[in-house]
């Protein structure tokens, strides 16, 4: 088979970025036939079946890592064995422990990122799961406030790179329109995690006593090792690029190079501070990053005080722990379903301001809701969760959707990633222990963020669309709305 080939790999190489609509060039490639058209898709699943099972495995044990601390708050709670009681901890030290990791988190994103660049991926992952791993199970080590605090911020160092390493990660291998559902394929494994985390710590909970241990040091643990083992597996088996895979033959490199085209990223291309500069001036990308600041108030909000509102909800100890599940289990179907729809009409502003819309709505119900309406209030914590979490597969692939060059790609990955954590550190103090058990102040918080994400989300939809119609007759490459 021939494989039709305009673009050679020195002029991608030599694209540079702008974040001027005129100065992004097209770079045209000849319509593919029938039968390359088949050899793509046996290409892609071939990807796929090298790519997507290893990141889905490595953001799992992520979330789950970073999470677990909030099952650990109430484990085993009703014999004084949790982690606040054991380690002398008040709930203003324990949210004050949750601060510290997302500002590491927040420092760390952007630097990792451009460091992942510089290393090649499976090298940095591979560093970064080991670290968060052995961090992991040291917290189950831990004796006083001062040692969990430090150990929380340290976790949030290694976690930094992960989630915007993986998304610039798939930017080598996949187009724009394959990307949301590729993303919701990792990223699933945090409403999976979420799903798993709750189930795990219910199981965990009965060991508590075992080898003079608490619950919630065997959570830490148990949670961590798996860890440790899965980033040597990533520094050694993780595919590098698309270039230089061994797996790959001739033929399905140049068919890879052909149907990436303007979109393809280069494990070759060396740092560009130009294109590092034009992506920190770009104001269009400042909107992405804080649309995505909204979302992240409900993501962590949910990730670290699910079993905290779920008692709040009438639920007690290791059953809060169980009633978890439910919320992430069908988040985990919506986020899916979400970035396919993405992907397929390539309509990341509306996938994702729809789904800012919802979760908006379900947390303005569960805060009005009278306290005795359990039922109902759990109903809507269900579908909050689903909307907070379904919009962020479209959010993450469309900043690299809209980039042009291989550091404007990390760059912008990881500053969208890293402005997550000024609205997680929100996050973490609005589910305040005298709002029990209805939490109105952080239902509303969190509401009000969310309407701030529809806002913006479905406003950068309208201008992409705006800049594409005065586009229409040129040559010039389309923006993603």
């Amino acid at each position: 088979m021939t494989v039709n080939n305009d673009i050679s790999t020195s002029e991608i190489e030599k694209m540079s970025f702008s974040g001027d609509i005129e100065n992004v060039e097209d770079t045209k490639v000849e319509q593919m036939t029938e039968e390359e058209i088949r050899a793509e898709k046996r290409l892609v699943r071939k990807i796929d079946m090298r790519i997507m099972p290893m990141t889905a495995i490595i953001y799992l044990l992520c979330y789950l890592d970073r999470s677990n601390i909030g099952n650990a708050k109430i484990l085993n709670s009703s014999t004084n064995d949790d982690l606040l009681q054991t380690n002398n901890m008040t709930t203003y030290q324990y949210t004050v422990a949750l601060m510290v990791f997302l500002v590491a988190y927040s420092l760390f994103e952007a630097p990792s990122n451009l460091m992942m660049k510089i290393l090649s991926p499976p090298k940095w992952l591979g560093i970064l799961v080991f670290t968060f791993g052995a961090i992991c199970a040291g917290i189950g080590g831990s004796k006083n406030v001062a040692g969990t605090t430090a150990l929380r911020f340290f976790l949030g160092a290694a976690e930094a790179g992960v989630f915007p390493g993986m998304i610039f990660y798939l930017s080598f291998w996949y187009k724009p329109e394959e990307r949301a559902t590729r993303i919701a394929g990792f990223l699933c494994s945090a409403t999976l995690a979420g799903a798993f985390g709750g189930a795990l710590a219910f199981g965990i909970g009965h060991m508590n006593g075992a080898g003079g241990l608490e619950g919630w040091r065997w959570l830490f643990i148990l949670e961590g090792v798996p860890s440790v083992i899965c980033g040597i597996v990533i520094f050694f088996f993780l595919p590098q690029y698309p270039e230089s895979a061994s797996w790959l033959n001739e033929e399905e490199k140049k068919l890879q190079l052909t149907r990436m085209g303007v979109n393809c990223s280069h494990g070759g291309e060396k740092l560009s501070w130009e294109d590092a500069k034009h992506t920190l001036k770009d104001l269009r990308l400042w909107i992405h990053y804080i649309t995505y600041l909204a979302l992240g108030v409900g993501v962590s909000s949910l990730s670290l005080f699910s079993p905290t509102i779920v008692q709040g909800l009438g639920y007690e100890n290791l059953e809060a722990q169980l009633f978890t599940v439910p919320p992430y289990a069908c988040a985990y179907v919506v986020t899916f379903a979400a970035a396919m729809i993405s992907d397929r009409y390539k309509a990341r502003g509306l996938v994702a301001g729809t789904s800012f819309v919802i979760g908006a709505i379900s947390f303005i119900v569960q805060a009005a809701l009278p306290g005795e309406a359990f039922k109902t209030r759990y109903a809507f914590l269900v579908l909050s969760t689903c909307g907070v979490f379904a919009g962020l597969p479209a959010l993450c692939a469309w900043v690299s959707d809209n980039v042009r060059s291989t550091t404007a790609g990390s760059l912008a990955s990881g500053l969208n990633i890293a402005f997550t954590g000024p609205g997680q550190i929100i996050g973490v103090w609005i589910y305040r222990a005298q709002d029990k058990p209805l939490y109105r102040l952080g239902h509303g918080i969190n509401a009000g963020f969310l309407a701030l994400g529809a806002i913006l989300s479905l406003g950068l939809h309208l201008h992409y669309r705006r800049l594409n119609k005065k586009l229409e007759g040129t040559g010039e490459a389309r923006w993603i709305s």
